[in-house]
């Protein structure tokens, strides 16, 4: 009898299981594509947030990876999406924002035009670093530092055209000092020369250079956000070391095709603020990738973006940077 009745509650249970999944997969999966390869930072965000969205939306979602051209391919890939709710794509503020100010000869797209804003989803600050070995543990030590040794006036970036680049020149234009870039295709390479003494400074995402700098294997000087990181209280920023001027930060978020009926917008927007909300995700955010939620509807991240657009655009054109 009791294996009779095992047999039946495992059969049930079987039939239950496969109601539950009939039921959610009768309607297709939501596509999250991520223009960078998985396990970086964008990656993780969206798979994050993929991992908690079937829960409040009752559909299946996944992430495809379209790494390329610094997100390019995957903003490609969502302007040729059907608007019909089910494709999205989660990219940093860079894809849309120097994309479209550096690289608007080579992509066939408008952030206005081909894309709809429907959430922002974190920011997280970006800093400068440098090896202990200089022994400098500040921006204005910095200063006295690189004008005592002007042949060593250059600094790493993960590639040219993008926010590290030119916040470096806006540095050094405020600075009054003559500041290099030296270009590297990927933040590991550009870190093990920090670490190494082999590039005197550089600027990068603070999840990458956290541990090394908590290590006392280099000295993070100072963050260009408005205000200190919650994250990172013990580092000032820039503005607090004499350049009001120099400031941005990183952001991620959501968007979907142009022409997405508002109706599906809102679904996703309403779904993207419950994950945010969840106490796991924002443990998982501060803890493993050293970012802040930041839950923005889709009014506020248009408007955002625009005021970075406008912000950028200046910048860009008076360092008379072109892309090859």
């Amino acid at each position: 009898m009791f294996h009779l009745n095992r047999r039946g509650l495992l059969a049930a249970a079987a039939l239950l299981a496969a109601g539950l999944a009939h039921g959610q997969s009768h309607r297709q999966a939501i596509k999250l594509l991520v223009g960078f390869t998985p396990g970086g930072g964008t990656d993780a965000v969206a798979r994050l947030i993929a991992n908690k969205l079937p829960g409040v939306l009752g559909q299946p979602v996944i992430v495809e990876n379209l790494p390329g051209a610094g997100g390019v391919r995957a903003a490609n890939a969502l302007v040729a999406a059907a608007p019909d709710g089910n494709t999205f794509m989660v990219a940093n503020n860079a894809v849309l924002t120097f994309q479209s100010l550096v690289f608007a000869n080579q992509i066939k797209w408008n952030y206005q035009r081909d894309f709809a804003p429907v959430a922002g989803l974190t920011t997280y600050a970006l800093g400068f670093a440098v090896p202990v070995s200089i022994g400098v543990s500040s921006v204005p030590e910095y200063l006295k530092w690189v004008k005592a040794n002007p042949e060593k006036a250059t600094f790493g970036s993960t590639g040219l055209g993008g926010q590290t680049h030119f916040l470096g020149m806006q540095f050094a234009k405020a600075a009054g000092i003559d500041l290099q870039v030296v270009p590297y295709k990927g933040v590991t390479p550009m870190v093990t020369d920090l670490l190494a003494g082999q590039v005197p400074a550089a600027i990068g995402l603070m999840d990458d250079m956290l541990k090394f700098h908590r290590a006392g294997r280099l000295r993070v000087i100072g963050v260009f956000s408005a205000k200190r990181s919650p994250l990172t209280p013990d580092i000032p920023t820039f503005a607090e070391q004499g350049f009001p001027n120099v400031q941005s930060e990183a952001w991620q978020a959501m968007w979907a095709p142009a022409k997405t009926p508002k109706a599906q917008i809102d679904r996703m927007q309403d779904a993207v603020r419950k994950v945010l909300e969840m106490p796991d995700v924002k443990e998982a955010m501060a803890s493993r990738l050293n970012d802040i939620p930041t839950f923005r509807n889709a009014a506020e991240l248009a408007h955002v973006q625009e005021a970075e657009m406008q912000y950028w655009e200046p910048i860009i054109k008076a360092s008379g940077f072109k892309p090859e």
